[in-house]
């Protein structure tokens, strides 16, 4: 299965505070172990809210709004994309994870939506759209 790991945001990272050497060191190494074990698919830090926006979507209309956006830790400060066998495992790697803040932090594991997911409603049209898709996004990726 498929999950996203979500690093929630704090006050220290919505202001751009940047993470210790030695922060940077562990990640690193932690992110080395999820590499050698084959779960690791991708993973970024973001910047903080105020250099991003948010495009609100009300019918046909389209509302775009500068951040930043509060509360923080209702923000997503960095993330990964894990293949795991479960929950169970995603979760023992998330325990293992160095503190990605100072202070108090949060992480949430959610799960990818696969094919299987959607049943009969993701007809073999759809299902060869989406295999177009991803063998375009896979061949980008190797260039």
């Amino acid at each position: 299965m498929k999950v996203m790991v979500f690093v929630k945001a704090t006050q220290n990272s919505e202001t751009g505070v940047i993470p210790s050497e030695q922060l940077l060191t562990e990640m690193g190494q932690f992110n080395e172990e999820l590499a050698k074990a084959g779960i690791l698919l991708a993973g970024e830090g973001l910047h903080p809210s105020s250099k991003g926006v948010r495009v609100k979507f009300s019918g046909t209309e389209r509302t775009v709004t500068k951040g930043p956006f509060t509360p923080a830790q209702e923000l997503v400060a960095g993330y990964w994309l894990w293949q795991v066998d479960s929950m169970k495992e995603a979760i023992a790697w998330v325990k293992r994870c160095p503190n990605p803040m100072p202070g108090d932090s949060e992480i949430e594991i959610r799960p990818v939506f696969e094919a299987e997911d959607f049943g009969e409603l993701l007809t073999p049209e759809l299902r060869e759209q989406e295999d177009r898709i991803r063998a375009q996004v896979e061949t980008r990726q190797q260039e």
